[in-house]
C-alpha cells in the first residue's frame, strides 16, 4: 500500500537539504509534462538570431549597473 503524502514529507524532512533540494526538484518537474520536442531548436534558433542582432549593432545593449538598477527600482515599486 503506499504511503501517505503526510508520511512522504516527514521522511523527505529528514533527509539532508542536498537531498530533500534533489527530491523538490524532481517532483517539481513531474508537475511540467513531456518536454516539448522542438523547444531546443527554437531557442537556438533565437539565441542565433539574438548574436547575430548584436553582431550586426541592430539592437541597443544596456550596461548591468543600469538594467540591475532599473530592476531594483521596479522591485521596490519606484
Amino acid at each position: 500500500m503506499p504511503k501517505a503524502a503526510p508520511d512522504v514529507l516527514a521522511d523527505a524532512l529528514r533527509l539532508e537539504p542536498d537531498a530533500r533540494a534533489e527530491v523538490a526538484a524532481e517532483l517539481l518537474a513531474s508537475l511540467d509534462g513531456p518536454a516539448d520536442p522542438d523547444a531546443e531548436a527554437a531557442w537556438n534558433a533565437e539565441i542565433e538570431r539574438r548574436i547575430a542582432a548584436i553582431e550586426a549593432g541592430t539592437i541597443r545593449l544596456e550596461p548591468w549597473s543600469e538594467v540591475k538598477r532599473r530592476i531594483e527600482r521596479d522591485a521596490l515599486g519606484r
